[in-house]
């Protein structure tokens, strides 16, 4: 795929970056931006994520914004980088389905061709090969994932940009934090505690 292909397909979809901000270098706060996760996180949600590397399937993983070109400007982010590193990243958050040998989800599968993995060549069996040692449905290769979004008719995900790698995962998603709004309205509406008596 050529770079302005990428980039009209990824402006086309409305893949919009998560903003990140570090609370330590185990914990991040994450800002969704798009729609692609929806209705499970949607525009404007913040989320905890919790810097791990080994997230497990149906995850929702917060990971570095593919490369528009085939190569990435700079290499993963090292596991103890701080704010500074992280917020000259850019993010994406997605759900986890498929890890390293795995079968590939078919939803990926019946994507468009120029997204459609290639499955190993693997030599002609012979007559005298066991049905079990035939090759069988196409495997997520190692040091990859498959990453979807919960919304796939506005998300840019691995139907897309193919497998993706696992070295460019930022975190999991641990929870959904309330929203600064609807915590400025609870504390306004909660009932105010009696201070000290003045005296």
């Amino acid at each position: 795929m050529s770079a302005a292909t990428a980039a009209a397909l990824l402006g086309l979809a409305g893949l919009l970056p998560a903003a990140a901000v570090l609370l330590g270098h185990r914990l991040v706060v994450v800002t969704v931006r798009g729609v692609s996760m929806a209705p499970a996180y949607r525009d404007g949600d913040r989320v905890l994520v919790r810097r791990t590397a080994r997230p497990t399937r149906g995850q929702v993983l917060v990971v570095e914004r593919p490369a528009v070109h085939t190569r990435w400007p700079s290499g993963p982010l090292p596991a103890g980088a701080g704010a500074r590193a992280v917020g000259r990243r850019q993010w994406l958050i997605k759900r986890l389905a498929a890890l390293p040998g795995d079968p590939v989800p078919e939803p990926m599968l019946s994507a468009s061709p120029f997204a459609r993995p290639r499955p190993p060549r693997v030599p002609e069996p012979s007559l005298s090969t066991s049905p079990l040692a035939r090759p069988g449905p196409p495997r997520v290769p190692a040091g990859s994932l498959v990453l979807l979004g919960d919304n796939p008719q506005h998300s840019v995900d691995s139907r897309h940009f193919g497998f993706y790698p696992a070295d460019r995962v930022l975190g999991t998603v641990v929870r959904p934090l309330r929203p600064a709004r609807a915590l400025r309205q609870f504390r306004s509406a909660s009932p105010r505690r009696p201070g000290p008596p003045a005296g």
